[in-house]
Formats: C-alpha cells, sequence, structure tokens
C-alpha cells in the first residue's frame, strides 16, 4: 500500500504513521523541524572564562562564526542528527545582513532580560512531520537593529519592554507574509513551497534564498568526514554527499545565481586573523549586499549553498516558489519540480492533518477554538530540537581546537562531568529557551500525549536515562546550572501519561511505568538526602523554577547563614511521594512485588503531610500555608507572602477506591495497621472517606483548610484574576511584605506583568501573572477533589458573589477563564496582544496565536517568551475539555 493510500484505511493516515514510528527503537522521523531558532548565545558555545555566553557568542558573531554543538535557521529542518540542514534566508533590501536567523535581545539588553524581536508564527504540524507550516513577516523597510537595542537599554524595569510592533515597521502594512510549508512524500522526501505576499500598497522587491549545509564537525575532530554539496551541470539539482546521511538531492527552479562557499568561520572579521580561504560562512552576505558576485561565481562545490531568487511582487499579490529535498534512493516517478504535484501533496497532506486534528474535537467546534487547540499542538511540535552537549569534550576541549580556559573546570556544570546529550528533545522556546527544563518538559509531554503518547512517554524516559540523570539521582535542570532544582513533577506528568493513554487505547502502557518508576525512585532518593537539611521531612528545594517568587534568592540561604523551609518544596515531595504510590499500586493490580514500595510512599506521604500540617508552615491566623526563614540564633521567621508558594500543598490529591486496594492484600494491611497505630496515639492522617462510595481521600490539605485556602484561590481581589489564578495575591498591591536582615530589607509585592526584579536573569515573572502549568495543576487537583466530596463541598465563585459552585463546576470556570486569553471577540481581538491586538485585527492576522511563557495578572496580556508552546500547549488539553462550554 501506497503511503497516499492510507487516508481510505480505516485509521487516518497520521495515525498509521505514528503506528509506524512507534516500532522504532527511537520513535522520531529522521526529518523534522530540528533546527534551533537560536544557537548563538548558549551555554553550550560559550568558551569565555568566566560563563558570559552572551558576550562570548553575541548575535553579531552568527552569521560569521561556526558552531560547535547545533545550527539555526529561519523556519528550518535536519535530519535528526543535524548532519544536513535547511532553511530560508531573506533580504529586503534595506537591511545591513542577510536575515538567516530571528534576532532578539540578549539578557543585558532588554530591560526584562532576553527577549526575540521578530513576528512568527507556528501555524500546523503533525507529529510525523508529513506537514508543517510556518509564517514569518518581514518587514519591507529596514529592520530595526539599533533601535531596539538602544530603546530596550534605555528603559528600566519599571517600564514595558519596546517590542517590534512599537518601532513602526509594519506601520501601514509594509511587509511581507512568507509563509513556508512542508509535505512529506515520504520520511525522505519533502517537497517545500515557499509563498510570498506583499501586503503593501505599492510594489516591493524581496530576495529569497533557501540554503542547504552541513553542520561543521571537521573542525573539531579528528578524522571526521567533511561532506560536499555540489552542482549537477545537467539538471537543476544540488547533490549532497554525507558518509553517515548519505547522499540527498535538492531540485529548485531555475535562476541566474547558484552560490557556495564553506561553514567555516570567517575570522578576518570577527578576530582581525587571516582568512585561510575567502569562501566563509558569511561570504553570501557580501555577495548579495554589497554587490560582489564575482568572489563566489566560479564556485560549484562547498558545505553551504543557496540558488537565489530576486522576486519583485507587485502590491497585494503573492509569489510562490517549490522545492524538493529527497534522498537518492527515495526518488519516485514524478518529475523533480512539478508545481502542480507539490500543490496536490500538500493539499493532501493538510487533509490528513484535518482527519488527524479533527477526532480530537466535537463534531462542529468553533472555529476559533479549534484553531487555538490546532496551533497550540503546532508549537509543541515546532519547538523539537536537535540538542548536544558532551559535558566532558565541552570542559576538557576539542582536539583541533585551541584549550578552554582553565576556569571552567570548577566552573558552570563540572560535577556533570557523565551528561552526554545526543538527541532531539522538546524545547521550551526554541528562540528563548533552546535548551530543554526538566520542568517544563514534564508539561510538553502530558500535553503531547494527546496526540503523539509514544514520544511523550519517551521524552520523559529519556530525562531520567544515564546521560542525563546523575549517578547521585538528580534530574539535570537546565543547561545554565544542571545542580538548580526543579519541582519534581516528572511522577504526576507519567501518570497523567499513562492514564490519557489508557483512556483513548484502552489500555496503558504498563512496561512505560516501570521503567519511569525505577529511575524516579533514585530521584526521591536524592531529594530525601539531600533536600532534608533537619530530617524532619519539610523540604529547602531552594529555586524551585519559580525564579523570583521570594524576597530574596531562595537558592542561596545556606550561604547567608540561614535555612529557608519551604512550603512549596515540601508541597512537591509530598506530590512526588502520592504519585510514585499510585504509580506502585497501579502496577501491584498486575505484578504483586510493587505493593510492598507502594506502602513505602503511602507512609512517606503521611509524615510529609504530618510535617506540612503541623510545623510552622501552616500558619493558622491567615489560613494559608508560608516558607519559614530559620536563622542561626534560633528565631523563626514565617515569610507571610500569599503566593503560589502556599497554595502547592493542592496539587497533592488521591482518591482511592477501597474496594480495589482490597484485593492488594499486603498493601490493605499494612496500610491498614498503620492508620490504626497513628489514630491511636492522635498523630496526624491526612485522609478522609466517604461510607456509602468506598472512596477514600489522601490530601495534604484537609476539608477545613482547604475551604480556607480556596478563599483566597477564588478571591478577585486576591488570586483570581480574569484569565486565571495569579501567582501572588494582588493583596501584596497595597500591602507589600518587607524584611530585615542584618539591616538589609527585602520585600515583595505584586508585579501582574514584567519582573522589576533581576534574579534569573529577569526575563520570567512569578510576582503575580497567570502561569498556565500552576494553573493546569491546580485544575486538575479541584476536579481530583470533587471525585471524592461530589456535591457535598460547595464554595463561593467568586469569593464574596453569593454564587456557589462544586469543585468541578469551580475547575470549569478556571479553565473558562484560561481560554479566554486566547480566544478572540470581535470588539477587542484577543486578550493575550494587550496594546498590539489592532494588529492582530487586520484581516490577514486575525487567525494568528502566540503561546507565551506567563499573562499578566490584571489584563491577560502575554508575557515573557513569545512561543513558550511547551508548557503554555496545555491550553489546548483545557480547550478540549472546557472550550465547549458557555462561560
Amino acid at each position: 500500500m501506497t503511503d497516499s493510500e492510507n487516508t481510505h484505511t480505516s485509521i487516518n493516515a497520521e495515525q498509521a504513521r505514528l503506528q509506524s514510528s512507534a516500532a522504532r527503537e527511537v520513535p522520531l522521523p529522521l526529518w523534522g523541524p530540528y533546527l534551533s531558532e537560536r544557537q548563538w548565545g548558549t551555554v553550550r558555545e560559550d568558551y569565555s572564562p568566566y560563563g558570559t555566553a552572551w558576550d562570548y557568542f553575541p548575535h553579531d558573531h552568527a552569521c560569521s562564526r561556526t558552531y560547535r554543538w547545533g545550527e539555526d535557521g529561519i523556519a528550518g529542518i535536519s535530519d535528526y542528527n543535524q548532519l544536513l540542514c535547511f532553511a530560508f534566508a531573506f533580504w529586503n533590501g534595506q537591511d545591513p545582513i542577510l536575515k538567516e536567523r530571528l534576532f532578539g535581545l540578549n539578557n543585558t539588553e532588554g530591560n526584562h532580560g532576553e527577549d526575540v524581536k521578530e513576528l512568527y508564527y507556528y501555524l500546523d504540524n503533525l507529529p510525523s512531520h508529513y506537514y508543517m507550516q510556518y509564517l514569518y513577516k518581514y518587514p519591507q523597510r529596514a529592520y530595526p537593529y539599533d533601535d531596539l537595542v538602544k530603546t530596550n537599554q534605555s528603559r528600566n524595569a519599571l517600564q514595558p519592554e519596546y517590542e517590534i510592533l512599537d518601532t513602526g515597521v509594519f506601520d501601514n502594512r509594509q511587509y511581507f507574509d512568507i509563509l513556508i510549508t512542508y509535505a512529506k512524500n515520504n520520511d525522505t522526501d519533502l517537497a517545500i513551497r515557499i509563498s510570498v505576499t506583499n501586503r503593501y500598497h505599492q510594489d516591493a522587491s524581496l530576495y529569497v534564498l533557501p540554503t542547504l549545509w552541513f553542520r561543521n564537525q571537521w573542525s573539531f575532530t579528528p578524522g571526521a568526514p567533511h561532506p560536499s554539496i555540489e552542482r549537477d551541470m545537467h539538471i537543476q539539482r544540488l547533490i549532497c554527499r554525507h558518509p553517515v546521511l548519505g547522499t540527498y538531492w535538492f531540485y529548485y527552479p531555475d535562476t541566474e545565481h547558484i552560490l557556495f562557499t564553506e561553514n567555516e568561520t570567517n575570522t578576518a572579521r570577527l578576530f582581525q586573523y587571516p582568512n585561510a580561504t575567502p569562501f566563509v560562512k558569511d561570504a553570501f552576505h557580501d555577495v548579495i549586499i554589497h554587490g560582489k558576485w564575482d568572489l563566489l561565481k566560479d564556485r560549484q562545490h562547498g558545505t553551504k549553498s543557496s540558488p537565489v531568487y530576486a522576486l519583485n511582487i507587485p502590491a497585494g499579490q503573492t509569489r510562490s516558489l517549490y522545492f524538493r529535498l529527497c534522498a537518492e534512493h527515495s526518488l519516485s516517478e514524478h518529475t523533480p519540480i512539478d508545481e502542480k504535484w507539490i500543490e496536490t501533496l500538500i493539499q493532501q497532506r493538510r487533509q490528513e492533518a484535518d482527519l488527524f486534528y479533527n477526532q480530537f474535537l466535537p463534531e462542529k467546534p468553533d472555529p476559533d477554538l479549534a484553531n487555538v487547540f490546532r496551533q497550540a499542538f503546532a508549537g509543541l511540535l515546532w519547538n523539537k530540537q536537535f540538542y548536544h552537549y558532551d559535558i566532558p569534550l565541552w570542559l576538557d576541549g576539542d582536539p583541533l581546537q585551541p584549550p578552554p580556559p582553565p576556569q571552567r573546570k570548577q566552573g558552570r556544570n563540572h560535577t556533570w562531568r557523565h551528561l552526554n546529550n545526543h538527541d532531539v528533545l522538546s524545547m521550551p522556546d526554541k528562540w528563548e529557551y533552546p535548551w530543554y527544563a526538566a520542568w517544563d518538559l514534564a508539561f510538553h509531554c502530558v500535553a503531547m500525549a494527546l496526540i503523539d503518547p509514544v514520544f511523550a512517554k519517551h521524552q520523559l524516559i529519556l530525562i531520567t536515562r544515564e546521560w542525563y540523570m546523575h549517578p547521585n539521582g538528580q534530574i539535570p535542570a537546565y543547561e545554565w546550572n544542571f545542580s538548580d532544582v526543579n519541582p519534581p513533577v516528572q511522577a504526576w506528568a507519567a501518570l497523567q501519561i499513562y492514564r490519557l493513554e489508557r483512556s483513548i487505547r484502552g489500555e496503558g502502557d504498563l512496561d512505560f511505568l516501570k521503567r519511569i518508576f525505577q529511575k524516579l525512585m533514585l530521584n526521591f532518593t536524592w531529594w530525601v538526602n539531600r533536600k532534608d537539611a533537619s530530617g524532619n521531612n519539610i523540604f529547602e528545594g531552594g529555586f524551585l523554577g519559580l525564579d523570583n517568587i521570594s524576597v530574596f534568592d531562595r537558592g542561596q540561604m545556606h550561604a547567608q547563614g540561614g535555612l529557608l523551609e519551604q512550603a512549596d518544596g515540601t508541597s512537591w515531595m509530598g506530590m512526588f511521594a502520592l504519585n510514585m504510590m499510585e504509580i506502585a499500586l497501579e502496577i501491584a493490580r498486575y505484578d504483586r512485588a510493587f505493593e510492598d514500595v507502594a506502602t513505602k510512599f503511602y507512609e512517606h506521604f503521611v509524615y510529609i503531610a504530618e510535617s506540612l500540617n503541623s510545623l510552622e508552615l501552616w500558619n493558622e491566623d491567615d489560613g494559608f500555608f508560608y516558607d519559614v526563614l530559620n536563622l542561626p540564633d534560633g528565631r523563626k521567621i514565617p515569610l507571610r507572602v500569599r503566593s503560589i508558594v502556599g497554595l502547592t500543598a493542592l496539587f497533592a490529591t488521591s482518591v482511592l477506591n477501597m474496594e480495589h486496594l482490597k484485593a492488594l492484600k499486603d498493601f490493605h494491611k499494612r496500610a491498614r495497621w498503620f492508620r490504626n497505630y497513628r489514630r491511636k496515639r492522635n498523630l496526624y492522617m491526612p485522609e478522609e472517606r466517604t461510607g456509602d462510595q468506598g472512596l477514600m481521600l489522601l490530601s495534604l490539605v484537609q476539608h477545613d483548610r482547604l475551604i480556607r485556602l480556596l478563599r483566597y484561590v477564588l478571591d478577585e481581589n486576591e488570586f483570581l484574576s480574569p484569565g486565571g489564578i495569579r501567582s501572588v495575591s494582588q493583596y501584596h498591591r497595597d500591602h507589600p511584605f518587607c524584611l530585615t536582615l542584618d539591616g538589609k530589607t527585602y520585600c515583595v509585592d505584586y508585579e501582574p506583568g514584567e519582573s522589576t526584579s533581576r534574579l534569573f536573569g529577569g526575563n520570567s515573572n512569578w510576582r503575580g501573572p497567570v502561569w498556565m502549568p500552576i494553573n493546569y495543576l491546580l485544575i486538575e487537583s479541584l476536579l481530583n477533589d470533587y471525585l471524592f466530596y461530589g456535591d457535598s463541598l460547595q464554595v463561593e465563585f467568586p469569593t464574596g458573589s453569593g454564587q456557589w459552585m462544586n469543585l468541578q463546576q469551580v475547575a470549569t470556570q478556571i479553565g473558562l477563564r484560561l481560554i479566554s486569553l486566547f480566544k478572540r471577540t470581535d470588539q477587542r481581538g484577543r486578550k493575550m496582544f494587550g496594546p498590539y491586538a489592532p494588529f492582530y485585527e487586520l484581516p490577514e492576522n486575525q487567525h494568528l496565536l502566540q503561546f507565551y511563557e506567563y499573562f499578566h495578572g490584571d489584563t491577560g496580556q502575554g508575557l515573557g517568551a513569545s512561543h513558550q508552546t511547551g508548557w503554555t500547549a496545555l491550553i489546548a488539553l483545557l480547550v478540549q475539555r472546557f472550550g465547549w462550554q458557555e462561560t
């Protein structure tokens, strides 16, 4: 059966491809959107003495300097080893450089940290990457590089960021819409169409350079092969030869100019050291921008090549170009560049994508919400990236390069010598965060599980493999500091993936649960041994991914002579223990050997719950959980900040069926003894039971305290915003919390937008905005509590309104508020776009979405990274669950 015939079988074509992919050792298509949006300014490329990555490899170097560990480009693709890369470059006749990559500010240039300053959109993608679409908006006037840098640098942290739309360069629709579409004929045969629309009222010209290049390995590794791209002198074709990847052919439309150069550093430009050859990485800039056509006119081979197309596009018109990249052995009977055939293939793949995504939606969905759903997954899939980082080699240096400075031997990540990553991973945002983050990835996998559970499971397992996880059991946080501590949400994610796959396929993957459970046992032990300094089941996770949520850097308290016992660190560990118990109980239904360890986690959960509720973390007067600072002189100071630090206890909740537990005789017997023992001695037990339904609720927060916490959560003057639950209560707008310690005063107040603190770079803010993953965890927990309480527990929504709801209804209302951030209204556009809504109300822009890192706590405007369709892709699951209900 041919691939195209699969569309008429009982399962749709994409499902068939995913079934085939699942049988592979690595469930990954050979070709995909694995090219980063940014490689410069990353830790991997930093060989400076003191870890100043942004300064060592700035954007200005990127066009001229060879990368060591990966490549980047606009709307790019590569094979999964990133040997051969393809992306588009452009020139509008005005810019000082070719537009080969997306521009943004580095961490010191932006008044709120690093930030991409481009307009680009992930419109569509399939898990197999048989169909992908990407839209890039390119100004026809000179790109305002200097204006963006200088104006942002002149602004302080209290002012908003200066965005690309603020510069005026897109005014009067004086820009190109560049729509790039990929459609696979098979996994090694890709059709490519680029359609350029002139949105301006006058004719405009644009250079288009479809660029192929090989990642440079030969300059770093002795004996590494030196691949080549050369021109076929008989037909319009480039021949790309690599001894590992094989031979690929690139077919292109007729053109006067085809450029060849080498992927080699221009040392003369950057370091005032003579080039060995004029054929350097940025040679195309000299040719196109400075008119030095003679420089490369006789060059017919290299490791980087591009045909050149000078398009003159009438006002309001569209010009399209067609290309084809295919392995030598996969060429079909079709004419290599047959525009009609490529259009037919694209249409077929689009229809297959429609069939695939429509299976998750109601029969007649709201078109706007269906678009939110689809683009959320498009972004999640476009954010796959090849990631290569060999720590021993990075620390010691390459044989063919100068040795790194000696400082790095005791510098960043020097204790992670076991780490050697060479994989395709789901990234938070391929420009702002082009590196994996452990707790981000867990949320990515939960969203991914709906459309590609096999890849989701693979990613979660991968992060615990021996070339990632530290021998001591710590999961690496992110490349800026692998030793930082992220919330341990992997067990929760594993359960979510297991249950989601079971609900779709009728059975869960027990082998996956067993594999992840074994590795997470190591991680749990690391937490207990390393992050419970007093041995009292109160944890000091430190940073915990919440950047600047406290009055000071929570990861540095030991150095200041105190110990910060964290309400959220303890709650995350309670959740971890509870999730591990649930996993063990599920496996024990089929393998009784897991009953013992289920009991271990049950008891550990009880101990953590007791400590959280019985020691100083719960403030009875306020009815809230707080961090407590223990000072060397014996003072204990509660940090009375009403934030999600005190709400994380709500996330640890599990409803068990007592009849099911009775079948697990050893667990049931031990748990009953343990429970009776503690009750006889009036010790804390974090459980409730229903007599009629035979259910047991295990929770860090029991009935009365749950109600007290929810009064804060659902109060519009506290946590409840029009767009979801804030990370810090609005109460602190007028009542900041301040602490004076050793003569220095620390304060935290409510900041609904960008951060005014430079802790952890200042490019994300946990002091007030709405964060999707936290809201998702809260919604899941409320729904879980509802399974136990039903209508017997009702709370006011909003607090003080006199309107009472059960917890399922509350979860629904929070979900709808989150959806409202994305949903278009005829009067105001979308909340997420804030003051830029008028631009997105232009006819060509009304369907466009971005998936921000977080959202303004008052207005709902999107902030932080603009393409964090990692954890913000969770909105797709909320749309599927709540989107079709009336607000």
